[in-house]
């Protein structure tokens, strides 16, 4: 009598679930860096096999792509909530870094690493040209909403008529870079916060006391 082969699952377990896997490879980026990811990392993360891993999300550049995804999608509301906000320039952009510093604190369970594009992956955009665009794409994402944001604050009067939003754009999106990569480094949060101060302070400046009459 032959007996019956037993019957071994194939592909992905049944418990899979695509959220849960991405934001636990999500954190072995976050912590590890894109380069020293390896695929096993990868898999032991996520709770699959390699040939699993390939099916459901593709090689370790496809992979980083889907969580680099997920990510945006998860902060993005959060930025734009701080983007549209009400209040004053200084009030506005003062909520956006903070809004910045939340998220690098509330999705890091062990301290400051800063931005997941800026800490993970940024050198290695050279050698994954589609990771490199990822991150290209997304810093000029946030450009674009500080020169939405200065465009508006001028033609409400909160500019001076001579600001120009494109160069303040620039200025304010690199900042917010350093901020990742300084939060990354370890900078104290007080440091941190008269770094943002400062610049702000740049871009609006506050009106001039008046001089104590004699």
């Amino acid at each position: 009598m032959v007996q019956k082969e037993s019957m071994k699952p194939r592909g992905r377990p049944r418990q899979f679930d695509r959220e849960t896997a991405l934001d636990a490879m999500r954190e072995v980026f976050w912590n590890k860096g894109y380069a020293a990811t390896s695929l096993d990392d990868l898999c032991e993360a996520a709770g699959l096999n390699r040939p699993s891993l390939y099916n459901a999300f593709g090689d370790k550049g496809q992979v980083f792509l889907g969580v680099l995804d997920a990510y945006v999608a998860a902060v993005r509301p959060r930025y734009e909530a701080a983007f549209r906000a009400p209040g004053n320039l200084r009030q506005v952009m003062k909520g956006i870094f903070r809004t910045a510093a939340d998220i690098y604190r509330v999705m890091d369970k062990d301290g400051g690493r800063g931005c997941l594009l800026i800490g993970a992956a940024l050198t290695d955009a050279t050698r994954d040209p589609h990771v490199g665009e990822a991150i290209l794409t997304q810093l000029q994402d946030m450009e674009k909403g500080f020169l939405w944001l200065f465009a508006r604050a001028k033609a409400d009067g909160d500019l001076p008529a001579h600001a120009d939003p494109k160069t303040l754009a620039k200025l304010a999106s690199s900042v917010h870079t350093a901020l990742s990569v300084r939060m990354r480094a370890g900078e104290p949060p007080e440091s941190l916060r008269a770094y943002v101060e400062a610049m702000i302070d740049l871009i609006c400046p506050l009106p001039a006391q008046a001089s104590p009459s004699v």
